[in-house]
């Protein structure tokens, strides 16, 4: 076989429609993107991309290129972490479309579209709407409480349910709450501000104290869902690896009818006090498998804050794991227990 039969050479005809700086970005950043990303050559010339090289790379940018111009017809604008996102999906061969993942709309708000930027997050946000109690597991800034927000702001807009509640636990909320200043509301404030600071993301500011002020938002700590049976709503337990098992267990008995719950938590980040168990690592091995409850599980490469948030994860880990190693392999071995006996 000659070098040049081993070779794929692929033409790819941009519409007229589609802008050449949109699909390649500005002074070619998505281009030059594309080009290191890829062991094939890429030459552009008018509204023509001409791919050629090793077959199976031609194959995956021709692939790319019909998704990011799938992208711009939906009004999408490309970026730098669409264009890498939807290359890591293609890579791992996955059966959803980056098009699709993308360009999923959950809510608008203020000319800002909230929607899943990986693929698990598209996983997790459809298991909300497939099923009544979801728990997303993941590691900081994987989009676990923003996508529950957004769902339930959704559904609160599409009329599936009365009210939204969002609770979690204050982990300080014993002895110590008693002693920080300020009324009852002053005091839980801090443990709930980022559940009130996504909220602004997605409802219109003036209106938020009118929905708290009649119930159709209610944010609480969890220990005001004690005793209550919440019908017709959409409840989101944030912060969840910081309940105990019995706070678990009593929150997800709060479901009534017409109602979802989602479950957001993670598993490596327990501020509990030493010796007591997480309700969230708990409720896995006791519900897992259950009919209509669903563990979405989001990793690093589900972060969606700065880039280094997803290296920092890692490196954590690592280290996690390289300590745990460290510390099984200096407990002392014990052997077989020798008989002992006077012999006499």
């Amino acid at each position: 076989m000659t070098e040049a039969d081993a070779q794929g050479s692929t033409l790819i005809v941009v519409p007229s429609t589609h802008s050449m700086v949109a699909l390649l970005g500005s002074s070619d950043e998505l281009l030059t993107l594309i080009e290191r990303s890829f062991s094939c050559d890429i030459h552009v010339r008018g509204n023509e991309i001409t791919l050629s090289g090793d077959p199976i790379e031609v194959a995956l940018a021709a692939r790319l290129f019909a998704e990011l111009m799938t992208l711009l017809e939906r009004g999408q604008v490309l970026t730098a972490d669409a264009v890498q996102r939807s290359i890591r999906m293609l890579r791992e061969g996955t059966a959803e479309r980056p098009a699709d993942v993308l360009s999923m709309n959950i809510v608008s708000s203020r000319g800002r579209n909230i929607r899943p930027k990986t693929l698990n997050q598209k996983r997790y946000v459809d298991a909300i709407d497939e099923h009544t109690i979801v728990f997303g597991i993941g590691p900081a800034g994987t989009g676990k409480t923003y996508l529950a927000m957004a769902k339930a702001v959704q559904a609160l807009q599409s009329k599936k349910v009365n009210r939204i509640i969002l609770t979690r636990p204050a982990v300080e909320a014993g002895e110590r709450l008693g002693f920080l200043p300020g009324t009852l509301n002053e005091k839980i404030d801090p443990y709930l501000r980022p559940l009130y600071d996504a909220l602004h993301d997605m409802v219109d500011p003036d209106s938020i104290p009118r929905l708290m002020a009649s119930g159709v938002i209610e944010v609480a700590p969890l220990a005001f869902m004690r005793g209550r049976s919440i019908n017709d709503s959409f409840i989101i337990l944030d912060e969840a690896q910081n309940t105990s098992p019995e706070q678990m267990k009593m929150f997800l008995t709060r479901l009534g009818f017409g109602s979802k719950m989602v479950v957001t938590g993670d598993v490596t980040q327990v501020d509990l006090p030493s010796g007591t168990k997480s309700g969230l690592r708990v409720v896995q091995e006791i519900l897992d498998g259950l009919d209509d409850v669903r563990f979405c599980r989001l990793t690093s490469q589900d972060v969606v804050r700065h880039r280094l948030v997803s290296d920092i994860v890692d490196a954590y880990a690592k280290y996690d794991a390289e300590s745990a190693a460290e510390q099984a392999a200096s407990r002392p071995q014990s052997g077989p227990r020798r008989q002992s006996g006077s012999g006499r």
